[in-house]
């Protein structure tokens, strides 16, 4: 008798050769949950621990093939969106999520070191605001990323209004929306994710001493794969916190660069006493 499968999670986003973001970063967080990824890939990134320096999207029609012929031989139980490369590709997406409703979709899309490497990042940002948002279970963004989107939609000077502005993606039709990174006290920040209703949760975390590249990428892998197993969002974006904050404490200094989060933290070997 064949053994339950793993939740199968398909994620787009880019190929980055630390492992640090993008699809790679997914697999290893989603494989942490006991979920197996299916990468479709978007773009490919060039750079090191310390920076990324370009940014190379692949045709649409690839990304389309890619992911419809997964989707139509596995049982998938959740999408997941990280970098999208281009607007074309954000069409294609959009058009592919449209045809799986309900599944969990999960938008982690805003990466600014990213983006700003492409020369569309003003009309890839309005074409994810117009027909990836409206459609996602989840969109996962930093105070700082959603500043930015909000100005898509204001006047110019109007000034910042957190609340107002994540209710105005949630009009659209997300979900729930996850800002991150919110200023919370000496050391400390908050996650606050919001709903029709308005604040679902807010969640208070020390901050880690160093510089990381990941963090978020790990967060929105491990919602993504939380959902996929049937939790509910609130508790979901509860554990997938937890999950992260512990990598980042067991973060590693793989190059000359950031500190890449540990995903797999917990399957070490405890240090003896003698050398701690």
């Amino acid at each position: 008798m064949q053994n339950q499968i793993s939740p199968l999670i398909l994620s787009f986003g880019a190929s980055d050769p630390v492992s640090a973001t993008g699809l790679f970063a997914d697999i290893g967080t989603f494989a942490a949950m006991a979920c197996h990824g299916l990468p479709v890939v978007t773009s490919v990134l060039t750079g090191d621990t310390a920076q990324i320096d370009s940014i190379h999207a692949l045709e649409a029609d690839l990304i389309d093939e890619q992911a419809r012929s997964v989707l139509e031989d596995m049982p998938v139980a959740a999408i997941k969106l990280g970098q999208a490369g281009s607007v074309d590709n954000v069409t294609a997406i959009a058009e592919i999520a449209s045809d799986y409703p309900d599944l969990p979709f999960v938008l982690d899309p805003f990466h600014s070191e990213v983006n700003e490497q492409t020369a569309e990042a003003e009309d890839l940002t309005l074409a994810i605001r117009e027909l990836l948002i409206p459609q996602a279970s989840v969109l996962v963004i930093s105070a700082v990323e959603l500043s930015r989107l909000a100005e898509t939609w204001k006047d110019q000077g109007e000034a910042d209004d957190l609340s107002a502005d994540v209710m105005t993606l949630i009009d659209s039709g997300c979900k729930f929306v996850l800002v991150t990174g919110t200023q919370a006290g000496n050391n400390e920040f908050a996650n606050t994710l919001f709903n029709e209703t308005g604040v679902v949760r807010r969640d208070v975390w020390q901050r880690i001493p160093g510089s990381h590249a990941g963090a978020g990428a790990t967060l929105s892998a491990a919602i993504t794969a939380l959902l996929a197993c049937g939790i509910d969002v609130p508790e979901a974006v509860l554990e997938a916190q937890e999950f992260t904050h512990a990598a980042l404490r067991h973060a590693q200094q793989l190059g000359m660069g950031k500190l890449i989060p540990d995903r797999f933290f917990w399957a070490r070997e405890p240090l003896p006493d003698s050398a701690v």
